[in-house]
């Protein structure tokens, strides 16, 4: 416990200008105010010149508070959403290669169909499986197949998306002082956020 507030954790999504040194000093903020980074996820927007970073992070929630108001300060940062107390849909993915003993493949197969993973690469003494799902499904494989034998894991990290329209989304609002770039990207972030504006769906 620090400043009489407990400790959870927390998704934060953040739209950033797509530029060198970026990642590195949004990431410094959260270190150096003793908060541990559990995944980083990073990449593209439809706007090339806009990222879109999914940090988790655990640590007090007072600190956590001064964090964001902090992100916000930073003149390439477009938007922060704390989407911990939103409907939202977050996924990972897992690739993992096990062992596959004569006597252990059928279990694999039939473990792998439970949790609709996909094997990706077989060799005469291993399957590579990729999973996508939320973290409790992820970390459920992994443990029915500890006893298997795995030889290697690598997680991507969590990205998360907030459900539904814009307009049922509390939002942050944008603070004095930004550039005018950063103001136009938030503009257009959010017009291409409008519920007005339908596209396809799967």
């Amino acid at each position: 416990m620090q400043n009489g507030h407990g400790v959870s954790k927390h998704t934060i999504a953040v739209l950033v200008e797509n530029k060198f040194g970026v990642l590195s000093r949004v990431a410094g903020l959260f270190s150096a105010r003793g908060y541990n980074i559990e995944s980083l996820s990073v990449g593209e927007t439809l706007d090339a010149t806009v990222s879109r970073m999914t940090l988790v992070v655990r640590g007090d929630e007072f600190v956590l508070e001064q964090v964001v108001k902090q992100l916000h300060k930073l003149i390439d940062v477009i938007k922060v959403t704390d989407l911990t107390r939103e409907n939202h849909v977050e996924r990972e993915l897992v690739l993992m290669r096990v062992n596959a003993e004569v006597q252990h493949r059928t279990e694999i197969l039939r473990t792998a169909d439970i949790f609709r993973a996909k094997v990706v690469d077989v060799t005469p003494t291993t399957f590579t499986l990729e999973v996508t799902g939320d973290e409790s499904k992820l970390n459920a494989i992994i443990e029915l197949l500890k006893p298997m034998g795995i030889q290697e894991l690598v997680r991507t990290g969590k990205v998360a998306i907030a459900r539904g329209s814009k307009s049922a989304r509390r939002r942050s609002e944008e603070p004095l002082g930004k550039s005018a770039d950063a103001q136009r990207r938030r503009r257009d972030v959010e017009s291409s956020q409008d519920p007005r504006v339908t596209g396809f769906v799967d």
